[in-house]
């Protein structure tokens, strides 16, 4: 994005990052001025949505849960902590990919999309509190 001539940049102190927001949002929804980056979690995509209408700016499914890890869960709620710890962990056992899109997103405004009807209980909750 290129500057105005005589606008100043953004004024921030020196050592202090820009905060990052980070929203969920189901891909159903109409996409929003605010969403920032929209990032699609899931690893299929959702049913019934062109890929012009869902306006990505990426789709990350090599970090959603895995098909036997989903197929286990099926948002269950007295499955979640489980969930949630072998999310992470395959997370983790995959390498960097978390950390190049935690770096990716840091001091911007995102947008998480999944297709699940229940944000409260699925992978977009997990990835949203390690990457924020």
């Amino acid at each position: 994005m290129a500057k105005k001539a005589g606008t100043a940049g953004p004024t921030r102190k020196p050592g202090r990052r820009a905060r990052t927001t980070i929203r969920l949002k189901r891909a159903y929804d109409a996409p929003g001025n605010d969403d920032g980056l929209r990032i699609l979690i899931d690893r299929l995509w959702p049913r019934g949505i062109a890929k012009s209408k869902l306006k990505l700016d990426a789709w990350v499914k090599h970090l959603s849960p895995s098909h036997e890890l989903r197929k286990w869960y099926r948002h269950d709620p007295e499955k979640f902590a489980e969930f949630r710890r072998r999310y992470v962990a395959e997370l983790k056992a995959q390498g960097g990919g978390l950390d190049e899109l935690r770096a990716a997103v840091r001091g911007q405004t995102v947008t998480l999309l999944t297709a699940t009807k229940e944000l409260d209980l699925s992978h977009a909750i997990v990835l949203r509190d390690l990457l924020g």
